[in-house]
This record gives structure tokens, sequence and C-alpha cells, in this order.
């Protein structure tokens, strides 16, 4: 009996975790819309806005959660519009580095307050 109620509560927490996952891409995904990103979209100026200066797609990949072919249509679609820029790797000519230029950068900074309230509340909610 303890076993079936410790079984049933651990597939209530996970299915609340996922709601809270599902309400929280929601709202960044509505917080960011006036900024002309999404959720996805912000997650990958966010990688590239750290430490290093560019990335290779697979890095990129490791960090986000999307699939090979989706990452590759939005960093397509984010270097459309200016927001980041792709060259080969030097090291190894079968590899791609993405990084973001000024105007990427600077989108980034502009909605990072933005991102970080609605985690800081979504989260804090529960």
């Amino acid at each position: 009996m303890a076993a079936k109620k410790a079984e049933r509560t651990l597939a209530e927490q996970w299915r609340e975790m996922l709601a809270l996952h599902a309400r929280t891409q929601c709202e960044l995904d509505r917080a960011l819309h006036q900024h002309g990103l999404c959720a996805s979209d912000f997650e990958v100026l966010d990688v590239l806005a750290g430490d290093a200066c560019d990335y290779r797609v697979q890095e990129i990949s490791e960090r986000v959660h999307l699939s090979q072919s989706a990452l590759s249509r939005l960093i397509a679609r984010l270097e459309k519009d200016g927001l980041l820029e792709r060259c080969m790797c030097p090291e190894d000519r079968r590899g791609v580095r993405v990084s973001l230029t000024e105007k990427g950068r600077a989108l980034h900074g502009d909605v990072l307050p933005v991102q970080r309230e609605v985690l800081t509340r979504m989260l804090a909610s529960g």
C-alpha cells in the first residue's frame, strides 16, 4: 500500500512539474512576443550571450531543448532577422559556429529583464 502511494505521489509531482513548465513557457512566449521573440529564440540568444563569443551548433543543441532540425531552422530565422551570424569552424570545416550580432546582443539585453521577471514570478508561484 505504501509503495502504491509513493508511486502516485511521484507521478503527481512529475505532472505538476510538467504543468509548471508549460505555464512558464506560455508566459515567456506571451512576454517575449512583443519583442518579436519566442521562448526558444530567447534561449538561443541567452546561450550565445554567455561567456564564450561563439558556439558550435552542436554546443547550442546540448543547452537548449530543441531537435537538431528545429534548432537549425531557428538559427536560420534569427540570422535572417540580423540577430546572429554563422561561419564555418576554422578547426573543423564540417562544423558551423554561431555568434550574436550587435543587434542580437542589444535585443538580448533589452529582453533579459523581461525573461528573468517571468521566471521569478512563475517559479515563485510554483
